[in-house]
């Protein structure tokens, strides 16, 4: 099956979606992680192919899981469609909690906290965020936007001297609400009209890069009320080297990020100074990722680049997958799982 979102692993059960376009059905399937066997398949929609971005598919939502269920997210026609499985794949409950309109197609990746399932809603029509009951599905709450603006960033949840916030950025601003009301805490205007990176926070500072049309990297101090727009900016850069749709990513002192184009950058988290740029070959859509100290770069044509973050560029080693990827590689007890446009793949030691 088609899709772009990423697999995620719980225990010995890897879940991923897809699209069955010939079928017009989005799936969602479940796989054993030791030897790749599939467990189950199971149609969660039928419906009309809606219309898409040449870079985006009908499943490009990532699921989200608790270990008691599977939260999945498409689109039904111009309704966004939430549904819920047990571990097993048995149906629970399927929603449609308001509308999503967007020229490029659709989106939104479930976030889980307490008993909640949260999923963004900027699209070109009436804008909301949106909150699920687990259990459910009913909705708990619904935070209109102002804007009337297409962004695909996934909410970042994280307790900051001591009160919870969730941030995204989108609708033509940044911006931090109370995960359990949907209230907002505070909002930074602009920088910018549309998001698909998503945020990153690393030593109380949260990051921010993208978008469309201006494209811009910010650190921001999240610790504020109301609107910070000309209070809280810590450091920003306007340069080459600044993504739109790839996620960066902070790993100890510094905070790295790849242009769509493969122009790799690693700054001091604290001051923005640049500690080095690297053309690296390819395009990029995934996400950066982390482990064991080390941030993996994934193109577009499957060559993960593996390096390790610091004043000078290091690259730890290179790895060329013969086959497209465009979803975020997942990883977990030492194994990385890699969706190429044919395949899944688990790289790494075997487990019994």
């Amino acid at each position: 099956y088609g899709g772009h979102s990423s697999p995620i692993v719980w225990k010995d059960t890897v879940f991923v979606t897809g699209v069955d376009e010939g079928n017009e059905r989005r799936m969602l399937m479940a796989l054993d992680r030791r030897s790749g066997e599939v467990l189950f398949e199971r149609v969660v929609l039928e419906a009309p192919l809606e219309k898409v971005h040449k870079l985006n598919t009908r499943a490009s939502s990532t699921p989200a899981t608790d270990g008691q269920r599977v939260y999945v997210s498409f689109l039904d026609e111009d309704e966004m469609f939430i549904a819920a499985y047990s571990m097993q794949g048995e149906p629970l409950w399927q929603v449609q909690p308001g509308p999503f309109k967007s020229v490029h197609g659709y989106c939104s990746s479930p976030v889980l906290f307490e008993q909640l399932v949260i999923v963004n809603g900027d699209h070109d029509g009436d804008a909301y965020l949106v909150a699920l009951d687990r259990e459910t599905g009913a909705t708990v709450w619904k935070t209109p936007r102002e804007n009337k603006t297409r962004s695909y960033c996934t909410p970042l949840i994280r307790d900051i001297n001591g009160r919870t916030q969730m941030m995204l950025s989108g609708s033509k601003c940044v911006a931090s609400f109370d995960p359990r009301t949907g209230e907002r805490q505070w909002i930074l205007d602009g920088p910018t009209e549309q998001f698909v990176a998503s945020l990153v926070l690393n030593k109380g500072l949260i990051f921010l890069t993208g978008g469309f049309p201006d494209k811009h990297i910010m650190a921001i101090d999240p610790k504020g009320d109301g609107n910070i727009t000309d209070t809280h900016v810590r450091w920003r850069v306007e340069r080459n080297g600044v993504s739109y749709v790839p996620s960066p990513i902070a790993s100890g002192d510094y905070f790295l990020v790849t242009s769509d184009g493969g122009i790799a950058t690693c700054f001091d988290t604290l001051t923005g100074e640049v500690a080095w740029q690297e053309r690296l070959a390819g395009h990029y859509s995934t996400s950066l990722t982390a482990a064991n100290g080390l941030v993996y770069f994934l193109a577009d044509d499957g060559v993960t680049k593996i390096v390790r973050p610091g004043p000078t560029f290091e690259l730890v080693a290179e790895n060329v997958l013969d086959e497209e990827c465009r979803a975020s590689p997942a990883m977990s007890q030492g194994q990385i799982f890699l969706r190429g446009t044919e395949h899944l793949y688990c790289i790494g030691t075997a487990q019994q």
